[in-house]
Formats: structure tokens, sequence, C-alpha cells
């Protein structure tokens, strides 16, 4: 495409190069014409024409539009073959240039959106990875603290039970001495009092019914 812009722009510059020669001819034709026309008479014509400038004289204007048609025709040749084809090449080198940064600059535009999206998307994969690992350390947590609470209301229930079970069989072990002491001493007293020999058995009921008694 680039190579294309070049060659259309040389050859309107060709154009325009040929055009101007044209032009430049006809009105170097024109002016010469002119100027003959307007020569000194041949009544002063000795002296002014041997005094007066060359390129006036119609006896040359032959050579001088040769020359002239030569000249351009060189300079158009320098144009069309030298000048504008290495003036074409400079505008391709700069059109390509311009294209490869251009090209460059959406390339690195892409990979920094690219590299952008994946910074975004890596955040948020982060934030969401530290949401979760936050909400089960919560949850590790809550669960910790139910299982330590649950284990201490079972130790404190089985404690209890443990004291209760040791002052029941305190309570009986105490209950017995005070049972057979009761016994000892009633048989004792039925002895020294009334005389009256009172075995075991009749001690302990006697003193099993008062227990009962005081109990209820």
């Amino acid at each position: 495409m680039p190579n294309l812009l070049a060659k259309g722009r040389l050859a309107r510059w060709s154009g325009v190069a040929g055009a101007s020669l044209v032009t430049l001819t006809t009105m170097a034709g024109t002016v010469l014409a002119a100027a003959a026309e307007h020569a000194p008479d041949a009544a002063h014509g000795g002296e002014h024409a041997s005094g007066g400038l060359p390129q006036l004289n119609p006896a040359n204007f032959p050579t001088q539009i040769f020359w002239l048609a030569l000249t351009f025709g060189v300079l158009y040749y320098l144009m069309s073959k030298k000048a504008l084809p290495r003036v074409a090449e400079v505008l391709e080198a700069r059109q390509e240039r311009i294209s490869r940064d251009l090209a460059k600059a959406a390339q690195l535009k892409e990979e920094a959106e690219a590299i952008l999206a994946q910074v975004e998307k890596s955040l948020a994969g982060a934030r969401a990875e530290a949401q979760g690992v936050i909400a089960q350390a919560s949850a590790d947590i809550e669960a910790n603290n139910q299982a330590r609470q649950a284990q201490l209301n079972a130790d404190i229930t089985e404690r209890l039970r443990s004291a209760e079970a040791s002052i029941a069989a305190a309570k009986e072990q105490a209950l017995a001495n005070i049972r057979a002491e009761s016994t000892g001493i009633v048989r004792d007293i039925a002895g020294r009092l009334a005389g009256v020999e009172v075995d075991q058995a009749q001690a302990d009921a006697a003193v099993a019914a008062v227990l009962e008694e005081r109990r209820g």
C-alpha cells in the first residue's frame, strides 16, 4: 500500500513537471516573440543592434529556444529519473516506518491490555482465595470453640456425677457407720437400763426404722 502511494505521487509530480516544461517553453516563445516585435527600428538599427542585448536579437531566438528546451528536458529527466524516485523512496520508507510504529504501538497496547486483564484476574483470584481462607479459618475457630465448649460441659457433667457419686457413697458410708454405732449404743443402753439382752438383728431393725422415719 505505501509503495502504491509513492508511485502515485511520483506519477503526479512527473505530470506536473512535464506540464510546467510545456508551459515555460510556451511562455518563453511568447516573451521572445513580444521582444522581437518591440525591438528597435531599422533607423536606429546599426548602432542599437550592435550595442543591444543578444538575447533580444530575433536571429538568436531558435538557438535560445533549443537550449531552453534542452535545459528543461535535462531538468525533467533528472527530476523524473533521479530526484523524484529518491523522494518517493524516502516517502515510502517513512510511510513504512510509520506503519511499523503504528503496528508496534497497537501490539504493545494489546499486550498491555492482556497483562492488565491477567493482573486483574490474579487480583480477583487472590481476593477470592483470601476470603475463602478467612471463612475457613473462622469456621475452624468456631468449630474448635464449640468442641472445646462441649468437652468442657462434658467434663463438668462428669465431675458433677463423680462428686455426686462420691457424696452419695460418703453419705451411705456415714449412715452405715451411724447405724452400726447406733445399734451398739441401743444394745448397750437396753442392757444397762432394762437389763434386757437385745440381739444384733433387733437393734439393727430399730435403728433402721428410726433412720427411715428421720429421712421421711
